[in-house]
């Protein structure tokens, strides 16, 4: 496996060797992959869902033959918080304590792309300890991987090790998680390389999480997939639709936001806070293309489009025709202007494409046109900028722009596309 994918892949050593031979069979070009689908990638749980729904309809599995990955570690680590991030069936959440011991035996549950077993705290002493602690070697044993866990807080002690030495001696392919990361605030780096220190690896073979905040967790995710290249290239396969799915979700609460602050006709546009609302949208769309990019080019491109002008002109042509309430032209075409700023952002961090004049025109007419039509027919009097946003939202979901084709065909009809200078 490549070095240069090993920051967000956090597979030791050890578990490299263990699957390369696997990865030695794949082709180049499909082994990149893995550096590649990772790019751009929330740390929080939520999108993952999306990501894992994706999958799941290029990656094919029987639930009887998926892989097994086993949470292992000592107790009240976190084990069963990580667990239930995971579990994507309610039956098959793991009760959660403060108290060392809540859970005694194994629970199974459903992942999507893998089983995932619940276990006890590993490092437990006396009758009901070791019988614990049995429990838990034995789905370390019937794994195909180990989720090892750790405690920030507690830190590495001499149980942690042995516990340590003890996983590395069944030679299955594992990742070294450590939890309740986000408790270690200003100490986050010193906590995090004293761990490595005593578990003698490099801190790059670590990954930092917050099993309850479900910070980390796609790191977690693309490091269990990087033990089958199958799974890895189903990952790939999905990330087009995944990265438009995020990009568009934005697109979505940044029209919503910028319908509200235009919800008073105003004779401008593009005034301060919507290029604001704008800007945090572009910057947004860069960083889920792994596109870099300033705040200073954010404004500059959003310049470059120049829809501010076109807003003001559209807004002066509709107001002209009548028939149309001014709180209802000003928020459709904020909306209007913010959804084809978005699609004009993908656009360009995707492909490195500029969307010429003409076909930024035509769609922002497009979309004015179907934003202010389900504006006049949702309500008659002004609502509330909670409800604005709400409709705004409702009436973007249901038009033919949530879909990238409906857009991508809109485009192919109005005029091509430019290199940028």
């Amino acid at each position: 496996m490549k070095k240069d994918s090993e920051r967000e892949v956090a597979l030791p050593q050890r578990s490299r060797n263990l699957v390369s031979r696997a990865w030695e069979n794949l082709p180049q070009a499909d082994r990149e992959n893995l550096k590649e689908i990772v790019k751009g990638i929330p740390l929080d749980r939520n999108p993952m869902n999306t990501l894992l729904d994706l999958v799941m309809m290029q990656f094919k599995i029987s639930k009887g033959s998926k892989k097994q990955v086993a949470i292992i570690g000592p107790a009240n680590v976190g084990k069963s918080t990580l667990y239930n991030q995971f579990s994507r069936e309610k039956g098959d959440k793991a009760k959660v304590g403060p108290v060392p011991g809540t859970t005694r035996e194994n629970q199974e549950g459903d992942a999507g792309l893998f089983a995932i077993v619940d276990t006890p705290g590993a490092d437990a002493v006396g009758y009901v300890g070791q019988a614990e602690r049995d429990e838990a070697f034995e789905a370390a044993e019937n794994a195909d991987f180990i989720v090892l866990m750790f405690d920030a807080i507690q830190g590495i002690k001499q149980s942690e090790l042995e516990l340590y030495q003890a996983i590395l001696a069944l030679e299955k392919p594992h990742i070294l998680v450590v939890n309740k990361m986000d408790l270690t605030k200003k100490y986050y780096a010193e906590v995090l390389a004293k761990a490595a220190q005593n578990l003698q690896v490099g801190a790059n073979e670590l990954i930092p999480i917050s099993a309850a905040k479900g910070d980390g967790i796609s790191r977690v995710v693309m490091s269990i997939a990087a033990m089958d290249p199958e799974l890895t290239i189903s990952l790939a396969q999905a990330m087009p639709k995944f990265r438009w799915k995020l990009a568009w979700r934005s697109i979505v609460s940044s029209s919503a936001l910028a319908a509200a602050i235009a919800l008073t006709p105003l004779p401008v546009i593009d005034f301060i806070p919507l290029v604001i609302t704008q800007t945090n949208m572009v910057m947004t769309i860069a960083r889920i293309y792994n596109y870099k990019i300033t705040l200073k080019r954010a404004k500059e491109l959003i310049a470059t489009f120049g829809l501010g002008m076109l807003g003001r002109t559209l807004f002066q042509q509709l107001s002209k025709a009548g028939g149309v309430p001014g709180w209802v032209l000003s928020s459709g075409i904020a909306t209007a202007m913010t959804v084809t700023m978005g699609y004009a952002s993908i656009m360009w961090f995707e492909r490195g494409e500029r969307v010429s004049q003409k076909t930024l025109k035509e769609l922002t007419s497009k979309v004015t046109q179907a934003v202010v039509g389900a504006l006049k027919k949702k309500r008659k009097d002004k609502p509330s900028q909670e409800q604005i946003s709400q409709d705004v939202i409702e009436a973007l979901q249901n038009t033919e722009f949530a879909q990238k084709e409906g857009i991508e065909e809109i485009i192919a009809e109005a005029g091509e596309t430019n290199l940028p200078g």
